[in-house]
């Protein structure tokens, strides 16, 4: 027992970042199966394409109106969602962490959504719109792109950066990946490493829309790195750290609420109530306005820091 829970407390990035349900249900759960996959001698990424087969067979069964079927699309995503927290596991337990596998897990999750936002899209396509006799039609494609393509894209990545950002400086221990790091890993892979090139061409490109997002965070993160690499380093830092951490972990429970469970649970719940369109206008709405609270915050907490470290340079 002691053995699980150190592999388990392992397997946390860290508490702060690790959201309620995951820490209780997902990661235990999830490593229990990781621990089964590694004695049948299962690879990581087998696990990972799984999760993407059980992530589609949800949206699939989500088309459907009936309660059983949309029953089988909860379990499915939930047994998805397992298999991606198991992945990770997996590949730190038998030390066969990749490249690729990264490129994998990070498409699982697009995936599963694309296939949901297509399937719900076509299920509410011939329907009738709430207390009219107008037929969704072309505006439940319409609100499944904006919310798709505009509000949960940009939802995801932009947490997935916050959450990057807050475990660099609070564990002080790896990079932060960025558009250039990335485009430099991209030209010294070899060109027969096609997924591998094509992996790092995307990521980087990825890594430079997040970027762009937050100019406030990226005049203060030059700013850091100049002031750490010089004559005190980090020691003269570790004030700005500290306080930029207090910031930075005010707003990560709004970095959970817009990943993966809360966005769940509103979709099971919408779907198996017959009103899926609600989920559509809970992400365009609720998520967004929290999405743009999270930024602006997070962004002004940058600026703050920026003023503070060009300060401490003039002193």
């Amino acid at each position: 027992m002691t053995d699980f829970k150190q592999l388990l407390h392992n397997s946390f990035k860290s508490n702060e970042t690790e959201e309620w349900l995951d820490i209780h249900f997902t990661r235990p759960v999830g490593l229990v199966f990781a621990m089964l996959w590694q004695r049948l001698g299962v690879r990581p990424n087998a696990v990972t394409l799984l999760s993407i087969v059980l992530g589609a067979a949800a949206g699939y069964m989500f088309y459907f109106t009936d309660l059983a079927h949309n029953l089988a699309g909860v379990a499915l995503l939930v047994l998805a969602n397992l298999c991606d927290s198991t992945d990770g596991q997996l590949a730190r337990l038998t030390h066969q962490t990749s490249a690729l596998g990264r490129a994998l897990d990070g498409f699982s999750g697009e995936l599963w959504f694309f296939c949901i936002y297509l399937a719900l899209a076509l299920r509410l396509d011939g329907q009738f719109m709430p207390y009219t006799d107008v037929e969704w039609g072309i505006w439940i494609w319409a609100l499944a792109a904006v919310s798709g393509l505009i509000c949960h894209s940009s939802q995801s990545s932009l947490s997935d950066y916050y959450r990057q950002i807050h475990l660099y400086f609070l564990q002080g221990n790896k990079e932060l990946d960025s558009y250039r790091s990335q485009l430099a890993v991209y030209g010294q892979t070899p060109r027969e490493a096609v997924v591998l090139r094509l992996y790092h061409y995307f990521y980087a490109h990825y890594c430079k829309r997040q970027e762009a997002r937050t100019p406030a965070f990226q005049q203060f993160f030059a700013l850091w790195q100049q002031a750490a690499a010089g004559p005190q380093g980090t020691a003269g830092t570790a004030a700005v750290r500290e306080q930029f951490l207090r910031g930075s972990r005010r707003l990560i429970p709004y970095t959970n609420i817009l990943t993966f469970n809360v966005r769940a649970l509103v979709l099971y719940v919408t779907c198996l109530a017959n009103f899926p369109w609600v989920y559509f206008f809970f992400e365009i709405t609720v998520l967004h306005a929290l999405y743009i609270y999270m930024h602006k915050q997070h962004e002004a907490l940058c600026r703050r820091m920026s003023e503070q470290l060009t300060g401490q340079s003039r002193q």
